[in-house]
């Protein structure tokens, strides 16, 4: 893998990558190590791993790791500081979608979509929190998406668990920002991953009242896979950029579509505000 020039010169950084088998993640790690960073990597098979070692094996380390094991979360953490060293930036990628309309969705597989969208993230947040506290510094970059700011059918639980995301990142950017770390949000729209493929979960049930709505985006999802205007190498690159920032964002998007989406959320938000605000002005007690 050829080498390239780390933008901060010689100052390597250490990356641990959650869900780098393909995707975002995959895209990211190759990234990184073609600049001479170090990664550590997760995923959950071993040919996955052997498939990631074949490329990078001086300065990549990949172990298997299921991010909802909150006990595996902590040692592979405490492992990878230990034995490859400081972690300097911390990715939380792994993650699916589950296409369904919300009451289509059973609890067992909302339950599922949030146990790996958001408390996985969660878990390696709070795993390596103790570490950047220490040293005073550290990112961690939280993978979102559109999805976590603009609804749509058929994606509700999905959004759910990156709103979720979305409210914890920010907060945790407040509290963590006098320790000097620094917590990022990504949030593409539509890029050529496997998202619509095998990252993509559908309910069990069916409901035909739907058909319009959640049946409409499930047939988008899948006539759009792999035609989607993003580039996941591109979006790598940003990634890189952002991180190396010394005043990063809390947010930022990826996409022409996302935004636009997310413009046009914000300004029919903003309308709603105005037309309903005498009536949010009457509940206080009067002469406050």
């Amino acid at each position: 893998m050829q080498q390239e020039s780390n933008q901060l010169g010689n100052a390597a950084r250490h990356w641990l990558i959650t869900g780098i088998s393909s995707g975002f993640g995959r895209a990211l790690a190759q990234a990184a190590l073609r600049r001479g960073d170090r990664v550590t990597g997760t995923v959950r098979t071993e040919q996955a791993r052997s498939a990631i070692l074949r490329e990078a094996p001086e300065r990549a380390v990949v172990r298997l790791l299921d991010v909802t094991d909150e006990g595996a979360v902590r040692s592979a953490v405490a492992a990878t500081e230990s034995e490859t060293g400081p972690i300097d930036i911390v990715v939380n990628n792994a993650g699916y979608g589950l296409v369904a309309g919300v009451e289509e969705a059973t609890l067992a597989e909302i339950r599922a979509q949030f146990e790996v969208n958001l408390f996985g993230a969660i878990s390696v947040m709070q795993s390596v929190l103790p570490y950047l506290r220490a040293r005073r510094a550290g990112r961690i970059i939280n993978m979102s998406s559109v999805s976590g700011l603009v609804g749509w059918p058929g994606l509700g639980v999905y959004s759910g668990s990156k709103f979720a995301l979305e409210g914890i990142s920010e907060t945790l950017a407040q509290e963590v920002a006098p320790l000097g770390i620094h917590i990022i949000l990504i949030e593409p729209g539509g890029f050529r991953t496997d998202f619509a493929g095998r990252s993509r979960a559908e309910s069990a049930r069916r409901i035909e009242d739907y058909d319009t709505t959640v049946g409409a985006n499930r047939r988008i999802l899948r006539d759009h896979a792999g035609h989607e205007p993003g580039d996941p190498a591109k979006a790598a690159q940003a990634i890189l950029m952002i991180a190396d920032e010394p005043r990063p964002p809390l947010r930022l998007m990826l996409g022409a579509d996302a935004l636009a989406y997310t413009r046009r959320k914000s300004q029919a938000h903003a309308a709603e505000i105005d037309a309903w605000s005498s009536l949010s002005l009457s509940t206080g007690f009067a002469g406050n």
